[in-house]
């Protein structure tokens, strides 16, 4: 083979081995960060899951969502051993119950850093935590529901008693509600997170105040339960709701007027702390002492809050956009 030809042979060789291999490469051999969740079937995990994918874009790394689509404990815990197996650089964890503390410890101690998202088990071995400080989700959404009543009337709370995440989202609630000497909470309803339990509760409060002026919701069930019982028995638009979320069915009860307004976690950006959390301690830890892992100090923020948002028809467009793209 000429000269000629055997240099431009290796030169277009080299530059395919760094497309393929160079660094930030997602396409072979790029590190790989890892989300286990459940529940993934649900609307509410298509933000996460695209928010994930947009990290890893961000950062040149390999972003992999895994767990069951139902709220399966055994399949998530399953799902996490074989993240695991696979040695990544870090995991993110939806840390909904503490049946997982010692998966995490196991990952921890295997080496590989855990970081927890919208729930969190601080008593295990997890690097910090990311989501919604849910005491403020329940305040935002108690003075906005208090200004669409006009600071007075009856209150019904509609929640998951008895779970630490949505009490602290009533006791948000009710602390707005004292700015407002006209408010009173009549009585809290139990949804068990379904959607008929959440329409039947609502419609048998509602005929035990038929004076109600609103419903304060800790999630969209309650949202979603709430505004189908006004409407069924004709109170669509007169008792005001806030609800938890931004699923598109109560985006679309928001359209039609039937629920005042949704207060709006920072669904899509987690992932992207999350992930940025793990990079960094990976890649770019400061110098605390000159051997941060033989001294076993962390130089990263063990709880990071994200922004609480509030979607009502003022802004309603945009958020049903972004649903639409954060389809699979």
């Amino acid at each position: 083979m000429k000269p000629r030809k055997l240099l431009a042979m290796l030169l277009v060789l080299s530059s395919f081995f760094i497309f393929i291999f160079g660094a930030g490469s997602t396409a072979f051999g790029a590190e790989e960060y890892i989300y286990v969740s459940c529940m993934g079937n649900l609307e509410f995990f298509n933000a996460h899951k695209f928010g994930w994918k947009w990290a890893g874009d961000r950062l040149g790394v390999k972003t992999t969502y895994v767990g069951p689509a139902e709220y399966d404990l055994n399949a998530m815990t399953a799902a996490f051993d074989q993240a695991i197996a696979k040695q990544p650089k870090g995991i993110v964890v939806f840390a909904v119950e503490p049946v997982l503390t010692p998966t995490i410890n196991k990952a921890v101690d295997a080496g590989i850093p855990v970081v927890t998202i919208l729930g969190d088990l601080p008593d295990s071995k997890r690097l910090a935590f990311v989501g919604s400080h849910q005491y403020t989700l329940g305040f935002l959404g108690g003075k906005r529901l208090a200004e669409a009543m006009n600071g007075k009337g009856k209150v019904a709370v509609l929640s998951i008693p008895g779970v630490k995440m949505f009490d602290d989202r009533e006791e948000g609630f009710r602390a707005a509600f004292k700015d407002f000497a006209g408010i009173s909470v009549v009585q809290v309803g139990d949804t068990r997170a379904d959607t008929v339990t959440a329409i039947n509760v609502a419609k048998d409060i509602m005929l035990r105040h038929p004076d109600l002026a609103g419903f304060a919701c800790t999630d969209s069930t309650g949202g979603i339960g709430s505004a189908t019982a006004a409407e069924e028995i004709g109170k669509a638009g007169k008792v005001k709701i806030v609800s938890m979320d931004r699923n598109s069915d109560v985006l679309q009860k928001i359209q039609k007027g039937v629920i005042t307004g949704t207060v709006v976690q920072n669904d899509a950006s987690m992932p992207y702390w999350a992930l940025l959390v793990l990079y960094n301690h990976v890649h770019n830890q400061p110098p605390l002492t000159t051997n941060n892992s033989a001294a076993q100090v962390s130089s990263e923020p063990d709880v990071v809050y994200t922004s609480v948002n509030y979607a009502d028809k003022s802004n309603l467009k945009y958020f049903l956009d972004a649903n639409k793209m954060y389809k699979p």
